[in-house]
Formats: structure tokens, C-alpha cells, sequence
């Protein structure tokens, strides 16, 4: 399903992408894509094997009734507005000033082309602008080196390795200083506005 969306839907937006709120419109792509083979491998986690309509019923829940330490947003297409992704921080921790985060870009239509990167740069700004974070981590499969060079182009950068059940994990973080200095180059290689 294409929903078209504006940048005043949009929580925040970035070069390519906007994030905004999820909405029940977006049901209908995050089942397909959960329940797609590979990109449940890329998440580490079984395909759903639930119908639609029993999913549809699920995602409503969890858009009414958020889970207090976590935030998820759909990720837009500026250009189109199209629906190509999701990404989300989740065990956010209050004191020690800190959230874990995930993305998926479904629509493989859009891998490989900066989508994804604009995205984890603009929920970065958001965790650290807003939510005055301290750090940020995540897991990706110790396979994924597309995945650990986008992120190394935010800021993250490994600092060990785990695993769990049949997985094997690179752990990344980026902390606010390194984020800052990030920050800074970028402001410095823009052009300025018209």
C-alpha cells in the first residue's frame, strides 16, 4: 500500500527519507515484510506465519497502546511518500541515558542508495536532540557488513560481539560527543541555504 504523506506528517525530515508516526495504513507492508524470509534473516527473527487480519488486529494494538521505553516510525520516501521502511529505539534506559536501535528498509527498491542511512541519521538527531541521550547501540548479524558501514557513516563504531540462540552479533554504538563532531562536519560540507 502507498500512502502519499507530506512533510507536515513527518516527525523529521532528512535528505532522502522522512520519519513520521506509524499508522494503521502501514499494517499491510509490515506484514509482508515480516513475514518475508529474508528480511526476517536480516532481523534475526522467524518469518510471522499469521494471516493479515490477525496481524492487522495486533499492529492497531500497538499503535494504540505504545510500550512506555520504546518509539517506532515508519520511514517515508520524500519524493514519493512512499512507505519503504520502519526503525524504532527500544529499551530506553532514563538513567543511564540510553535507547538500542533497529531499522528495516523493506522495500528493496531502496537498499543500497543512502534510504536507510538518512534514516538512522535523522532518529539519531531525534534521540539526541529530544530524548538528550547519551548513547546509542545496536546489534546487527556479524554478517551484515552493508549494514555495519551504513551505520559506521552515522557514527557507530564496534565495540564487541555476542551472541544469541543460532545468531552471531557485531555491537555498535556511537556515543553524543561522537555524534557532535558527526554533526559538525556535516554543517560544514553543506552549502549554505538559498
Amino acid at each position: 500500500m502507498t500512502r502519499t504523506v507530506g512533510d507536515e506528517d513527518s516527525v523529521r525530515v532528512g535528505t532522502k527519507v522522512g520519519l513520521r508516526e506509524k499508522s494503521d495504513d502501514d499494517a499491510w507492508n509490515d506484514w509482508l515484510w515480516r513475514t518475508d524470509e529474508e528480511l526476517s534473516e536480516l532481523d534475526a527473527a522467524r518469518p510471522l506465519t499469521m494471516s493479515f487480519e490477525q496481524y492487522q488486529s495486533v499492529h492497531h494494538e500497538d499503535i494504540r497502546y505504545p510500550a512506555p521505553r520504546s518509539h517506532r516510525f515508519a520511514i517515508h520516501d520524500l519524493e514519493t511518500g512512499t512507505h519503504i521502511g520502519n526503525c524504532m529505539y527500544y529499551d530506553l534506559d532514563t538513567r543511564s541515558e540510553e535507547a538500542e536501535l533497529g531499522i528495516m528498509v523493506g522495500d528493496r527498491g531502496y537498499w543500497n542508495h543512502g534510504y536507510g542511512q538518512d534514516a538512522v541519521r535523522l532518529l539519531l538527531d531525534h534521540l539526541f536532540e529530544r530524548l538528550r541521550l547519551k548513547r546509542v547501540y545496536l546489534k546487527t548479524l556479524e554478517w551484515n557488513i552493508r549494514a555495519q558501514r551504513s551505520f559506521a557513516k552515522n557514527g557507530f563504531r564496534e565495540y564487541g560481539s555476542g551472541d544469541q540462540g543460532r545468531y552471531k552479533f557485531t555491537l555498535m554504538e556511537v556515543r553524543r560527543s561522537g555524534w557532535e563532531a558527526l554533526r559538525s562536519e556535516t554543517e560544514v560540507d553543506r552549502p549554505p541555504p538559498d
